[in-house]
């Protein structure tokens, strides 16, 4: 492994050497997170597909503000209410050396229902009714109903190729058998929570990448990858933490990157009539569910300061949140102003829904899912606190949080989510809309919310081809379920990447992805 140390000393020795070009070296990345498998179409975790963007390409792709721009398809149009046209790109190879069809698109569309992984990827093709391979270079999508965003989903279709095979598992990809893309990199190794490493693929339509060979490691701990920068045993970490940011700020040695990010911690309450973790009133369990009451949810949305939350907890990296996506996302609606902080207020409406004293209630959370989501389930516990409630608050990792969330074992639980698209569809569409497994909507909706009224205004713009009449409809479904409390949005947060100073060219994303290709070394 080079690291970038070593680098900068052979850079100022071939320095001598004019004529001589500067050879690619090693990169070796410190991540909070890394795959859970190799296997594309197993999980719709960030940090998932973070990792294998290196391997696979997607149909559509997503510059670091998250427009759309051209991937493995060149353009898109639709060419009538319920039929997308996408054309490919031409003279691109597999990393076996095949060539890269429709054929290929189609199989990997098709091969996503199939694949059973713990956060099924159905929420990108869930408007998909059937695909038609034209030619080699063409493909027509029929969708279930008008779909005017399914090239915004298709920024997630990863494309494997056709000879795959719809049997093939999970042993397959991870041992590298099947893993096998169009991407900037080829696969070399993966240690489930350990180090992926890849290696330069010459082939890659994108063209030449910096990186002989790219190794991600992955460091759950904050302090060890911390250490591991210092140390110089990684040349880049994600997620630095708030407590190191200052420090790292004003360390000459050190350059930090920071930007703004699509993430919102967000409190999830369960609506189902029997609570999988029952709640406590005066030490006796009970049958109902608190969370039912709209003047309970107001309570504790009221008992939230997020200023403190942005300010103290987050040590600044952050904002305070007032919805499910950022300001200037399609379907954003100004109508909701800043949260407004009032205990008082929160108490009495505890008081008016019939619990004075408060409540004892569990919530869980990720502890590794983004930075700072430990910290703020710890801080909300203590603000409702003051609501007379008391919280059972449990940090999990991901790896035991997501499954057992898309169980519904949480009465109450917080962890990130990202408008990955850009807009509104995704992330309702997804965590509010009613469930509904043959149409595709509800995937995330782990709470069991359902409200009618959202549901008509949702699906209405999500069939609504004219985007200002979409926008419009999508602000208003944003409306509904914020006013309603489907869920409790806290804190949007802000990203920091650090390296040795002086050693990459970094353009952070709004989306947090660290993508080796798009990293360069300082000459």
């Amino acid at each position: 492994m080079m690291t970038m140390q070593r680098l900068r000393c052979a850079t100022a020795a071939l320095a001598l050497l004019a004529a001589t070009p500067l050879a690619a070296a090693d990169l070796t990345i410190g991540l909070r997170a890394g795959p859970d498998s190799i296997d594309p179409h197993w999980s719709t975790l960030g940090s998932q597909a973070e990792a294998l963007r290196h391997i696979y390409d997607t149909l559509v792709d997503v510059d670091d503000k998250l427009q759309l721009k051209p991937g493995l398809a060149v353009s898109w149009e639709p060419i009538d209410d319920t039929t997308w046209e996408f054309k490919l790109r031409e003279g691109v190879k597999f990393h076996d050396g095949t060539d890269f069809t429709a054929e290929d698109v189609k199989f990997s569309i098709d091969r996503i229902p199939v694949v059973t992984g713990p956060m099924p990827m159905t929420l990108y093709t869930k408007y998909v009714d059937s695909v038609e391979v034209v030619d080699d270079y063409t493909l027509r999508v029929k969708t279930k109903g008008i779909a005017p965003a399914l090239p915004n989903d298709f920024t997630r279709l990863f494309v494997v190729p056709s000879e795959t095979g719809m049997e093939a598992g999970n042993e397959e990809f991870n041992s590298g058998e099947k893993a096998i893309g169009t991407g900037p990199f080829t696969f070399v190794s993966w240690e489930p929570k350990g180090d992926l490493v890849v290696e330069k693929f010459d082939g890659w339509w994108g063209g030449d990448v910096a990186w002989d060979k790219v190794i991600r490691k992955e460091i759950p701990d904050d302090a060890a990858r911390v250490a591991a920068l210092r140390s110089g045993e990684v040349d880049l970490i994600n997620y630095v933490p708030a407590s190191d940011f200052l420090a790292m700020k004003n360390d000459s040695d050190l350059e930090t990157f920071i930007s703004d990010s699509i993430y919102i911690l967000n409190v999830q309450p369960s609506f189902e009539d029997e609570l999988p973790q029952k709640v406590k009133v005066n030490g006796v369990e009970i049958d109902e569910n608190p969370l039912q009451d709209l003047r309970v949810r107001k309570a504790l949305d009221l008992a939230i300061n997020r200023d403190i939350l942005v300010n103290v907890v987050l040590e600044g990296l952050g904002t305070p949140a007032n919805q499910l996506m950022p300001e200037g996302f399609f379907g954003y609606t100004d109508k909701i102003g800043t949260k407004e902080y009032d205990i008082e207020q929160a108490k009495a409406l505890l008081a008016e829904a019939g619990y004075p004293d408060g409540f004892e209630i569990d919530l869980t959370c990720t502890n590794n899912r983004v930075p700072g989501d430990a910290v703020v389930c710890e801080a909300l516990a203590q603000m409702w606190s003051r609501l007379g409630l008391k919280v059972n608050a449990q940090a999990l990792n991901g790896t035991v949080f997501f499954p057992a969330a898309a169980r519904q074992e949480y009465s109450m639980s917080m962890s990130a989510w990202g408008t990955l698209t850009g807009e509104a569809a995704y992330t309702y569409g997804a965590m509010v809309r009613t469930a509904d497994a043959e149409k595709g909507f509800g995937n995330f909706n782990r709470g069991e919310y359902s409200n009618p009224e959202f549901d008509k205004v949702f699906d209405e713009g999500a069939q609504t081809l004219d985007p200002e009449k979409r926008k419009a409809l999508y602000e208003d479904a944003s409306y509904i379920a914020m006013e309603d409390r489907a869920l409790i949005p806290t804190v949007i947060l802000q990203t920091v990447w650090g390296a040795e100073a002086g050693t990459l060219s970094f353009a952070p994303r709004v989306d947090q992805e660290t993508r080796a290709y798009e990293i360069t070394p300082v000459e």
